[in-house]
């Protein structure tokens, strides 16, 4: 048999397969990519399991672990492993702590003539590596950051570049009050480790510049990680620009032409376009308080306006009313004080172009 797992940094820079022991909520609070739930016991029985343990102490906790997973169950859930066993031969098994569950699980899977290795130190080991790996990353690499006003395009000229860290990609949002996607974000571990692996991978190829779009705190429902939020507050700077109309015309691309096709496409037609409406005037909704009342109630009946007649003809020019109104009068003001506030960390500034170009020369310096 392979020797159980100790390089943690290896099992993610090959992306090897691995399948979790845990029960399904703790998979679901955080995992890593290239795994596979396929937990020893139900939520259920590890609840009951747990309860054992507190009331009668570790033995007869096992003994009734044993017995709910018997049988039956215990045979179609060794299938399961054996399986994955067979079409990942390469792959290794994990728990929590990589204690009890996996250490029955490989018993049990050598028992069916299985020899599978499980990694030391489990869940618990791996996401200690990730989170120190990125902590590092914060403290020892070149970063700079890409800013500028609403619009301005920051998320393509991030995407444009062979190191950058795409955050909102990692976090499945556009990063404003209007950046939530037809689809779920992760949850904040996911989230987190996903960062992590990605610039795990990036340092080994070599790279020691990167580039991120200037974020806040939060994006939707995804927290930055604090040591990368801290960090946001004092690398440089480059300044996006670009002109009011494209800025409307790239808006209204993103957050109305291509996110109703993204609806479309993940709930149907009709339905799409429907969740579609309500996502829109929900984001609306959301910065009301911001807005304050007239202001918000205009710009509200300007996009109900809008939304009526993309429902009845396609058409989606009325759009840019809204859009304009919230970049003019909300939008515009809180990123010129961003950029004033922010002023003394800006090294350059200019349109798309030649933020790529100065980019791309900065790191062919370091």
């Amino acid at each position: 048999m392979r020797d159980n797992a100790t390089d943690y940094r290896e099992l993610f820079l090959n992306d090897v397969p691995m399948m979790d022991m845990r029960a399904p909520v703790e998979y679901t609070k955080g995992a890593f990519p290239n795994t596979e739930s396929l937990p020893l016991m139900t939520d259920i029985e590890r609840q009951k399991v747990g309860t054992c343990y507190k009331q009668k102490g570790q033995q007869a906790a096992i003994e009734l672990g044993h017995h709910l997973v018997s049988g039956k169950v215990k045979a179609e859930r060794v299938a399961a492993w054996a399986a994955f066993a067979r079409a990942h031969p390469e792959g290794y098994l994990y728990c929590f702590r990589g204690g009890l569950r996996s250490q029955i699980v490989q018993q049990w899977l050598k028992e069916a003539g299985i020899d599978y290795p499980r990694v030391i130190g489990g869940y618990k080991a791996m996401r200690t590596f990730l989170i120190e790996t990125l902590d590092a990353a914060v403290a020892e690499c070149d970063f700079v950051i890409v800013g500028g006003m609403t619009g301005t395009g920051k998320t393509e000229v991030v995407a444009a570049l062979a190191n950058s860290i795409d955050l909102e990609g990692h976090a499945n949002h556009r990063g404003s009050s209007f950046g939530k996607r037809a689809t779920g974000q992760p949850s904040q571990i996911d989230f987190e480790n996903r960062i992590a692996v990605d610039l795990l991978k990036r340092r080994a190829r070599g790279q020691q510049q990167f580039v991120l779009e200037d974020e806040s705190r939060m994006i939707g429902a995804c927290s930055l990680p604090l040591s990368l939020h801290q960090g946001l507050q004092r690398f440089p700077l480059v300044w996006l620009e670009d002109s009011l109309e494209g800025r409307i015309e790239r808006i209204l691309k993103d957050y109305v032409t291509d996110l109703a096709a993204e609806f479309r496409i993940v709930q149907g037609e009709e339905q799409g376009f429907e969740r579609f409406a309500e996502r829109l005037l929900q984001s609306m909704d959301n910065i009301q308080k911001r807005l304050g009342g007239e202001r918000y109630q205009r710009l509200r009946a300007v996009m109900q306006e809008a939304l009526d007649e993309q429902r009845r003809s396609g058409a989606v020019e009325l759009h840019r009313g809204w859009i304009e109104g919230l970049l003019r009068e909300y939008y515009d003001p809180m990123y010129a004080y961003q950029r004033e506030s922010k002023g003394a960390r800006i090294e350059f500034a200019g349109d798309a172009p030649a933020i790529l170009a100065y980019l791309q020369a900065r790191q062919a310096q370091r």
